[in-house]
Formats: C-alpha cells, structure tokens, sequence
C-alpha cells in the first residue's frame, strides 16, 4: 500500500513539471516569434596561453590607443626619487658648494696679487727738498711722489704712505703739523666755504680720505693701492661728496 502511494506521488509530480514546461513554451516562442537564432559575443579576447607562474609581475599591458581612460593618461604625477639618488645630489651640492668657494678665494687672491703689482714700487730717488714756501714750491714738491711712490696703508714717507700720509708728509716738509687721519685734517687751518673759492694747495678732507687741491678741479693724492700717488678729478677721489675745504697756507 505503502509503494503504490509513492508510485502515485511520482507520477504526480511528473505531470506538474510538463504542465510547467508547456505553460512556459508559449513565451519563450512569443520572445524569439522569427525563430532567428542566438549569438553571443567575447567581452574579453580569448587567452589560448595558460599563465603558469601566477605570482610572477607583469611588466607589460597591451592598451587600444582608441581606448578612453577619462583623462587619467594625461596625469603629472611627481617623479619621486630614492634614498640614494637624494644623498648623491646632496653630496654633489657639497662638492660644488666647495668648488665653487675654492674659486672664489682664488679669485681674491689673483686679484690681490694683480693690485699689489699694478701699484706703483719704490724706487732709489732723492727727494728734492722744497724751494721756498710759496704755493707753487708746495705743488712742484708733492709732484715729484706721482707715480713713484706706492700706497701703503698706515704710511706716512716716501717709502709708501697712504692718503692722509702723504698730505700729512708734504705739509710737514713746510712747517705744518697734521694729524694722521683724514678725519682730524678735517679740522686744521681755516676753513672755505666750497670749492669755487678752494686755490691750489688747499686741504681736502673728509671721513675717508684726503688731498691736495692743484686748480682745475683736480687733486694730488694717494688713491688707492692700484694707482699709487697720482692725480685724481675731485669727484673721483671723493665721490661720496662728503670733504670739507681747509687752508693752511
């Protein structure tokens, strides 16, 4: 009784799947009515070659130059640079940092060495005593120094002197006592009010130098370690404009 009853449940459950399959036949012919047939298509190329060491990195990627990435091809992305290529661009920093400071102290060196024999040399003279002491013995006795005697700073005789050196030297030879210093001749003989009514053999002082006024608009003087004793325009040697005017004779 028992095995009749599962044989009729089996049949049962049979006859429900074909009424399933013939209610649902009727559509799946509605949806394709020409009965034109079915195709499908690859979303991605068929791989025939089996990647066997799946671990292993790719280092290459086949790309359609067609292909639309939304703009991220065109992407500046900052070039990063490792911990060895940073201390070796920062060890050739240093190394041109050094080169280029050796250079430099060369460089300062050449060009003292390039004043020191551009500047006028001592030479075995006797000096002429002056001719009296009128203005023209002052100017005849500084004139014989041009271009003989080298600057030298501190000095005040003919073996080397500096500016106020040398103005404190020729006025000496004619009985005037300066200071040495430009600054303290600043102050000495009489004073003039400018220089349309300076004469030769006036004092010119200022905070850093000083000369001897020879007419014209021009000076006698000690310049500078290049030119020696030489005779300079006012506003060369003073091109600050910053110099009294004094007379001492």
């Amino acid at each position: 009784m028992m095995k009749a009853s599962k044989i009729c449940a089996s049949l049962a459950a049979l006859a429900l799947s074909a009424s399933a399959l013939i209610a649902f036949s009727p559509t799946a012919s509605a949806a394709n009515e020409d009965n034109d047939p079915v195709t499908s298509s690859r979303s991605f190329r068929k791989v025939s070659t089996v990647r066997k060491d799946l671990l292993k990195e790719s280092t290459s990627t086949d790309v359609d130059a067609k292909s639309n990435w939304g703009g991220i091809e065109s992407l500046d992305v900052p070039q990063t640079q490792s911990q060895a290529e940073k201390d070796a661009a920062a060890a050739k920093q240093r190394a041109d940092a050094a080169a280029a400071a050796s250079a430099a102290a060369a460089s300062r060196s050449a060009a003292r060495d390039s004043l020191s024999s551009a500047s006028p040399q001592p030479q075995n003279f006797t000096v002429t005593p002056p001719n009296g002491q009128s203005v023209s013995s002052l100017l005849a006795f500084a004139n014989q120094f041009v271009g003989v005697v080298p600057y030298k700073y501190g000095g005040n005789t003919p073996a080397g002197w500096d500016c106020s050196g040398f103005v404190q030297y020729v006025f000496g030879n004619f009985g005037i006592a300066l200071p040495h210093g430009s600054g303290a001749q600043m102050s000495a003989g009489r004073p003039v009010a400018d220089i349309s009514q300076a004469m030769p053999g006036d004092l010119l002082a200022g905070p850093g130098h000083a000369a001897i006024y020879v007419g014209n608009g021009q000076v006698v003087n000690a310049l500078n370690p290049t030119a020696g004793t030489t005779y300079s325009p006012i506003g060369y040697a003073f091109s600050s404009g910053n110099y009294v005017i004094r007379r001492l004779l």
